[in-house]
């Protein structure tokens, strides 16, 4: 039996060195700030609905709640089998296995708004939602597309979680409680139908590829001396994509399976997936004219862009400022577009917001970095080198203060998962006070934080993929019931919106803090001190107004530094273990895997 929540919260009080007395968390902007708390159920503290409105709200002001609406809340049983009418979008359905449909829909995300408004969510981002293939042919019905990247039809909403007037009632209920809608997109491929000859046989039951299972690549030089794979549709599946144009083999590369280097990683197909030729000028325009459909129909808050590197550069140059002049000319003017570039390095990253004119991406390196200091237990350093390279995501309309913080996702697996792998001894009061630590980093540090649906409920999973792809409704997934949670006696077996967690309270509370100080927000960053080994991290935030001194302590001993600053009378917004001040010269005390933050006025 694990420790229970009451015990466990006393526990992270004292590692974090937090007051448990009943005072209010931190003020709005201009006041006296004070100690902040871990929230409790009842306690007003700041959500959505608090805010600027979600049409002017700066993008650097959100939350943000990563999602499979799949395995969410099932709020629609009679749409659990998909569509009653196209047998493509039909099936895929068992909620024992964690391959297929589990009965999580928008009807049932819309009940649990307003879980997510009193965690402090602003922003809510769906995986994709688009009606797609149910079951692949080629998957043999070992798997389905729940999680929505094998794309069909790019008009309407996957009818496993409901119609497109359900979709418009989400986001106008969201939009009424102050919170934006994000949809997760893809350019880069459609569902699995084209087939080649030379390596499913004529009929398309056979493997004739050297690879098992893949269709070898065929290079540009290749295809270019006559070396092609001859195309063929299934009988039945001639018109099955929609805009009609998508059905048009002309429109795909045709090459093959992607081997995910060199040329074939924007090329190839993604273990069959149509990859679309995104280097074609029609597909261009026929691409844009998709996505401005999607939001002149349902009018979400943004996008977040799937695949982004495997996708030639030059279409996003074209791609990323036409949607977003698309919608702000109909009445969107805080339109966001992210993108998912997965690799941790600042030039591969920085090259998609500068040459490739999008707005921002998803900072796999603040990843690589928290995983670097919290789970591998190595120095504050790599926090340092992260961000000294700020500087390459600097252009004309966006810098690093606008790329999304994350520590764990739907394919790497969790931020839990990942510290069990790493530290199967540890104990769970470590594990939740390195999860609210790294929670910290994420809220505090320069950019935008999304938390990963179920971490607040200290889900950690058996790794990436499927494995991280937890059912917050009970589950009936073996493999799932079986993982020991974080902070809980509970299963994923149980109902998981406990809004008790002391996971979820911690997040309530870091959301209280960031929405009460807008330097945490917007302010600029600059590092202050690091070290090779466990121990402390400090920066600042500063603007016109405040500067903060925010230290993270991520060593298992008390460690203690002294800052010298540029202003004086540094006040708690979270208190340290002690601190004392003098003309300047600040010394900070920090109890094990902690962190405070201090703010003079200018």
């Amino acid at each position: 039996m694990k420790t229970n929540v009451l015990a466990l919260t006393s526990a992270v009080l004292m590692a974090l060195g937090l007051s448990a007395c009943g005072e209010q968390p931190g003020k709005p902007e201009g006041q006296e700030p004070v100690v902040a708390q871990p929230a409790t159920p009842g306690k007003a503290l700041k959500t959505a609905d608090q805010l600027d409105n979600y049409l002017k709200r700066d993008i650097r002001d959100e939350v943000f709640y990563f999602v499979l609406p799949d395995r969410f809340q099932n709020g629609d049983t009679d749409n659990d089998n998909g569509s009653k009418t196209l047998a493509e979008s039909q099936g895929g359905f068992d909620a024992t296995s964690k391959g297929h449909y589990h009965g999580g829909d928008l009807s049932g995300l819309k009940e649990k708004l307003p879980y997510l408004q009193e965690m402090g969510i602003t922003s809510v981002w769906l995986t994709p939602i688009m009606r797609n293939q149910a079951v692949q042919t080629k998957a043999d019905g070992q798997s389905s597309g729940y999680h929505g990247y094998w794309v069909l039809d790019f008009t309407e909403i996957d009818p496993h979680l409901g119609s497109n007037a359900d979709l418009v009632e989400l986001i106008d209920t969201a939009h009424e409680m102050n919170i934006k809608v994000f949809f997760d997109i893809i350019v880069n491929h459609t569902a699995d139908v084209i087939q080649f000859e030379e390596c499913h046989g004529v009929n398309g039951d056979e493997w004739l590829g050297e690879t098992p299972g893949l269709c070898d690549y065929k290079s540009k030089a290749q295809v270019a001396a006559g070396d092609k794979y001859t195309v063929q549709i299934p009988k039945g599946k001639e018109d099955i994509k929609v805009p009609a144009w998508l059905n048009d083999p002309k429109y795909y590369s045709n090459q093959g399976d992607s081997t995910w280097e060199g040329e074939s990683a924007v090329y190839g197909d993604f273990v069959g997936l149509d990859d679309i030729d995104t280097t074609n000028p029609d597909v261009v325009v026929g691409m844009i004219d998709i996505f401005k459909g999607v939001v002149s129909e349902f009018k979400p808050d943004g996008f977040r862009i799937d695949t982004v590197k495997h996708v030639n550069v030059e279409f996003w140059t074209e791609f990323s400022p036409a949607i977003v002049e698309h919608a702000q000319s109909i009445g969107i003017p805080q339109f966001f577009m992210f993108g998912e570039v997965y690799d941790a390095k600042v030039e591969v990253l920085s090259k998609y917001t500068t040459e490739g004119n999008m707005q921002s991406v998803l900072d796999f390196g603040f990843q690589a970095a928290i995983y670097s200091t919290l789970v591998e237990q190595g120095g504050t350093d790599a926090l340092d080198a992260l961000f000294a390279n700020d500087v390459h995501y600097k252009d004309h309309d966006s810098d690093a203060s606008m790329l999304l913080n994350f520590t764990g996702n739907h394919d790497m697996g969790r931020f839990a998962y990942l510290l069990n792998r790493e530290n199967p001894e540890m104990s769970d009061s470590e594990k939740v006070a390195r999860i609210n630590l790294s929670n910290a980093l994420m809220y505090f540090s320069r950019g935008i934080p999304v938390v990963y649906y179920g971490d607040e409920q200290g889900f950690n999973g058996d790794g990436g993929d499927q494995g991280s792809r937890q059912d917050m409704m009970p589950s009936k997934v073996a493999s799932y019931n079986d993982d020991i949670l974080i902070g809980t006696d509970k299963t994923t077996a149980d109902d998981n919106f406990d809004q008790t967690h002391v996971l979820y309270q911690e997040l309530a509370n870091l959301a209280d803090i960031y929405f009460s100080h807008e330097t945490l927000r917007q302010g600029t960053q600059a590092q202050l001190y690091s070290q090779a080994t466990p121990g402390l991290y400090a920066f600042t935030r500063s603007d016109d107004n405040f500067d903060y001194l925010i230290v993270a302590n991520t060593a298992t001993t008390e460690q203690s530094q002294t800052f010298k600053l540029k202003h004086n009378d540094y006040r708690p917004v979270v208190l340290g273990k002690d601190k004392t001040e003098d003309n300047g010269v600040v010394t900070i005390n920090l109890q094990p895997l902690s962190y405070a933050i201090y703010r003079a006025k200018k």
